[in-house]
């Protein structure tokens, strides 16, 4: 990497501070910290280093102006992490675009955006091309274990028939946020009621059915989704709260995907506290068949955080545009 990145870190809740927290390890690499964006109170106009709990401070105080930040540090790239739902994010993404700043997001919604939000995806790729910049949505999962690295598998086969994929995570492990996500300490009743909302469980299952069916160019004609909840066969304790025999401690997450007879996906996600046997799996029932297993899975935490940082070169680089994994060249970690 020849040309210093200047980036800011636009959301400072847990992925967005250990975000931070990487960024400013990478100077080595060319990357450079001038900025940090979030509308809460509590840290608008602080130091950076006290919102992370440093000692020194970083001369980084956090705004909750963007623009006025993106003008003041001549921002290439704003890694993103403020939601997991693109309609609520749009104007901070549209800002950014219009500030000639690139954007690297952990926004779910936005890692394949074609079949939910055709319109805001239309509207975000008009205005990243016409500023000139490059907006992508990226992570663990989505962005890696349920999509991009079975699409990737598949460039080993001739013929494909179907492709299975799954992943299971002791979520008592994961940060709160995820823990309250997946309705963890809920009872069946409350999680029931929360589900009718549409937006309650993982986000990003049906965006990673769709763009592997799309890297295959398979027309899928049907498309079947469900949730459950796991539920505690005895008391179990997180670093948070505890959840106690009976009640929720996780989600039970299908998408099947089905083009005619020929070709099928299915997506299996369980997340829940306690999980036994955490692993990711891939079977690809392909000529040849290509069978993969990442052993305890990957962590998703620190995985968000890398696939985030690892990208910047490669946005940087790429042409206009709102883009996915499949349009960019293959992530790689920036080193040490």
């Amino acid at each position: 990497m020849t040309k210093t990145i200047n980036v800011v870190q636009y959301g400072l809740g847990p992925i967005g501070a250990e975000s931070a927290r990487k960024l400013l390890e990478k100077s080595d690499n060319g990357i450079r910290l001038v900025g940090a964006i979030d509308i809460d109170p509590a840290k608008v106009g602080k130091d950076l280093g006290e919102i992370l709990g440093m000692k020194e401070r970083l001369g980084i105080v956090v705004s909750n102006d963007a623009r006025t930040v993106f003008r003041s540090t001549q921002t290439h790239v704003a890694v993103h992490t403020t939601s997991s739902f693109l309609e609520k994010v749009f104007s901070q993404l549209a800002q950014c675009a219009e500030s000639n700043v690139n954007v690297v997001s952990s926004t779910e919604e936005l890692f394949y955006p074609y079949d939910r939000h055709p319109r805001i995806a239309m509207e975000l790729d008009a205005i990243a091309k016409r500023n000139g910049i490059t907006i992508v949505g990226t992570g663990v999962n989505p962005g890696f274990v349920m999509d991009t690295l079975p699409l990737m598998a598949t460039g080993m086969c001739t013929k494909i028939r179907s492709i299975t994929v799954e992943r299971v995570v002791d979520a008592s492990r994961r940060r709160l946020p995820l823990q309250r996500k997946i309705g963890a300490g809920m009872s069946v009743s409350d999680f029931e009621e929360k589900k009718k909302s549409g937006t309650f469980g993982h986000i990003g299952l049906r965006e990673s059915l769709l763009f592997i069916a799309a890297g295959l160019e398979w027309n899928l004609q049907r498309v079947e989704e469900s949730l459950a909840p796991m539920i505690a066969t005895k008391d179990i304790k997180t670093p948070y709260f505890e959840v106690a025999r009976g009640q929720v401690s996780g989600i039970h997450q299908i998408i099947n995907g089905y083009n005619n007879a020929t070709h099928s996906l299915l997506l299996d996600l369980k997340m829940y506290v306690g999980a036994d046997n955490p692993h990711d799996s891939i079977f690809v029932d392909g000529d040849p068949p290509i069978d993969l297993e990442i052993k305890t899975g990957v962590f998703g935490d620190s995985a968000t955080v890398a696939a985030l940082v690892n990208i910047i070169p490669l946005v940087v680089a790429s042409g206009p545009g709102l883009m996915t994994m499949k349009e960019l060249p293959v992530l790689r970690s920036l080193g040490s």
